[in-house]
């Protein structure tokens, strides 16, 4: 068999490994609670519920399969997303179109165990309060086995008031976020806290687009930090948890720290692409960090790999540096997954990041990753 037929071969499988299996308003904002349970629909034979791809530590721990084959319920105003998921009869939410989260309407999503919320195309939440009390978009606690994919979420823009993440996880177990997007949080864009354990994000993207906001009470003037995992080094419950896994992510024009800062835990961050001019550092490991940073691209970014104590273990593996500055290597030795990944190799990873990371699906479609 010769080279162009086995690449025409490899093509086409690759083709038939991201083919879809698609997913499939009712009543009004007065009455959100019958709205939902009027909404759930029966699910089309043709919707895969489970995906067998779910990447990384999130695989593990007997896997994450969120609401599964549940029927889904439909939601596109604030008063039925809240009532759909803060109701623990629901599986499956179903977002269409924009909605705005009100001031001081974050969404508390807390003590549930199996359930799935995704996008159809282009779908959003958006909050446009920079307050301390009234920022943010979702609130995840004490939560298990959950799927969020492909939705947008955005903020106002950075402003340090110590305010609310557009998302934070806390205390959650076994978690996917998929081709999802963060943008322009208040404090963060995505946070993960308070013994996490077992969390993939793949395929998403993060970003600051607004204009950073001066003057906040917490003292930095650009605030615009992506993703914390561990909020205190004195948390040494977090000790053995936050086995997290960035796979396929794209920290995007906008983001200046935090792609992610860590501190416990056991990070993987491989085949992720960042490229934020803006940059100050991008992987910082914090206390107790343990980071395994593998095939990477780094374009155009300031210290790619921040060591910030001496007490941590990062192994940076065969990644990819262009135009960049600052300390690029690992020091004593990582983790090594006990799961298996589909890997892109270094120069492959830009092209499909770029392409494919963020909320590009149609909905809660399944393909091989």
């Amino acid at each position: 068999m010769n080279f162009k037929t086995k690449l025409t071969i490899f093509l086409f499988t690759i083709i038939l490994g991201f083919s879809s299996c698609n997913t499939d308003d009712v009543a009004s904002e007065q009455n959100a609670e019958n709205a939902v349970l009027s909404a759930t629909e029966n699910v089309s034979t043709s919707r895969v519920g489970v995906c067998s791809e779910v990447p990384g530590w999130a695989s593990q721990n007997g896997g994450t399969t969120g609401g599964g084959t549940s029927a889904e319920t439909a939601v596109t105003t604030y008063a039925q997303l809240k009532a759909a998921i803060e109701n623990t009869s629901v599986k499956v939410v179903k977002v269409s179109g924009t909605i705005t989260i009100p001031s001081g309407g974050r969404i508390s999503f807390q003590d549930q165990t199996g359930k799935t919320i995704y996008g159809t195309s282009g779908a959003k939440l958006v909050s446009n309060d920079q307050t301390k009390a009234n920022s943010g978009i979702i609130y995840v606690k004490r939560c298990k086995n959950i799927i969020i994919r492909n939705l947008i979420f955005e903020g106002p823009g950075a402003y340090d008031t110590d305010g609310w993440d557009n998302a934070t996880l806390d205390d959650c177990q076994n978690v996917w976020v998929d081709h999802c997007e963060s943008r322009d949080g208040v404090d963060g864009n995505f946070d993960v806290k308070n013994k996490s354990d077992y969390i993939t994000f793949s395929y998403t993207k993060f970003s600051y687009l607004k204009t950073p906001k001066a003057g906040g009470s917490g003292g930095t003037d650009d605030h615009r930090f992506s993703n914390l995992i561990g909020s205190s080094d004195s948390a040494t419950a977090d000790r053995g948890t936050f086995r997290i896994t960035f796979a396929r992510c794209w920290w995007a024009p906008g983001c200046r720290e935090r792609m992610p800062r860590v501190r416990f835990g056991k990070v993987h961050i491989i085949n992720c692409y960042f490229n934020s001019t803006v940059s100050n550092k991008c992987i910082a490991a914090g206390f107790e960090a343990n980071i395994r940073v593998e095939k990477n691209s780094f374009e155009n970014v300031k210290t790619p790999i921040d060591l910030m104590t001496g007490l941590t273990a990062v192994s940076a593996i065969d990644n990819l540096f262009s135009g960049t500055s600052g300390n690029q290597v690992g020091k004593n030795t990582a983790f090594t997954p006990p799961y298996t990944i589909v890997t892109l190799d270094k120069s492959a990873v830009k092209a499909d990041v770029s392409a494919g990371a963020g909320a590009t699906f149609a909905g809660n479609t399944c393909g091989s990753f």
